[in-house]
């Protein structure tokens, strides 16, 4: 759609050129995006943040990303101490949610280990090796990430130069705290097994090749902890279809049902999954549903109004699940 745009304000300069039905749909779906965007920056212009801000428990739960959870002060918290200013976009949410998990299982102390899935360029690593946590981060080898578009669009981590924020974290807890790995999530290698007091992955499980592989890799993170660690995963939520979905693609799409199958399985075997809120709120940006093309610049100035979002025709959203190994 991006290469449309200049097309579509010729449109809407000339109304004769809208009677082709393409220039219209494409001029009402950008009208649709800009309103959108423009009323989550208001509402975030309008949101009072106290100056006294500090981490709180909440009795976080396995859950959807809410508009509400946008405008709490655990979510203003987290974004104070990445350094991102408050915005209404999911993968914020996703950031903000996993650091909250860690703090409300009193994870964010000296001297625990962590490992990270698929970190790209995100800021955790900085943040949690300011905590004297010992992280190992890990991300596809950058060959096949080039291959997938990973680094184009900075979702790789190429060296550990790329995830370091001087602005989070001195470089000498960095060096000391933080190591890199290369690592193909469908195929954990046996020494990351046992060792790590929890791991997270932040929207990365869904690009494993199917539903399937994603559902196999949230068990198999549970290999990597010690008994009682617990495993935090954010990912995509298909969350208006019971049945169909996208799957066996580049980008899958998890749906109700997949999330109560693990959950199900986990039990089963000892391990303990904060309970499941499917609820993905009433509110408007709830409601609001993005579409292409999306300008999401989260490591510096995240875009509004990206809540939801429009992906090969299904509405989907951000899930996080916790799970606390059996010990």
């Amino acid at each position: 759609m991006l290469n449309k745009i200049p097309q579509i304000v010729k449109a809407i300069l000339n109304p004769s050129r809208l009677l082709k039905k393409s220039y219209t749909v494409d001029a009402l779906s950008l009208n649709i995006k800009t309103l959108g965007y423009e009323y989550a920056r208001s509402l975030r212009e309008q949101l009072t943040i106290p100056s006294n801000l500090s981490p709180q428990k909440i009795n976080l739960q396995s859950k959807a990303c809410q508009q509400n959870d946008i405008e709490s002060n655990w979510f203003f918290y987290w974004c104070q101490e990445m350094k991102i200013p408050v915005a209404y976009h999911r993968k914020l949410w996703e950031f903000c949610y996993i650091l909250q998990a860690l703090y409300e299982y009193d994870l964010l102390t000296p001297g625990r280990k962590g490992l990270g899935f698929g970190c790209g360029e995100e800021p955790l690593p900085s943040i949690l090796a300011a905590y004297d946590i010992a992280i190992t981060a890990t991300d596809l080898d950058p060959k096949a990430s080039a291959a997938q578009g990973w680094i184009k669009t900075k979702q790789n981590m190429s060296s550990l130069e790329k995830i370091f924020r001087p602005e989070l974290c001195t470089k000498e807890l960095f060096t000391k705290n933080v190591n890199l790995k290369y690592v193909n999530m469908n195929a954990i290698p046996a020494y990351l097994e046992g060792k790590y007091d929890f791991c997270w992955s932040a929207c990365a499980l869904e690009h494993l090749g199917s539903i399937k592989n994603g559902l196999m890799f949230i068990e198999n993170s549970l290999k990597t902890l010690v008994p009682g660690g617990i495993s935090i995963q954010t990912t995509e939520f298909n969350y208006l279809e019971e049945e169909e979905t996208l799957d066996n693609y580049g980008t899958v799409l998890f749906r109700k049902k997949d999330f109560e199958q693990i959950t199900k399985k986990l039990t089963a075997a000892g391990h303990q999954v904060a309970p499941l809120d499917f609820n993905i709120g009433s509110r408007v940006l709830d409601r609001f549903i993005d579409i292409p093309p999306y300008y999401s610049q989260v490591h510096e100035i995240p875009q509004e109004a990206h809540l939801k979002l429009l992906f090969h025709r299904f509405a989907s959203t951000s899930f996080g699940m916790i799970i606390k190994k059996a010990v």
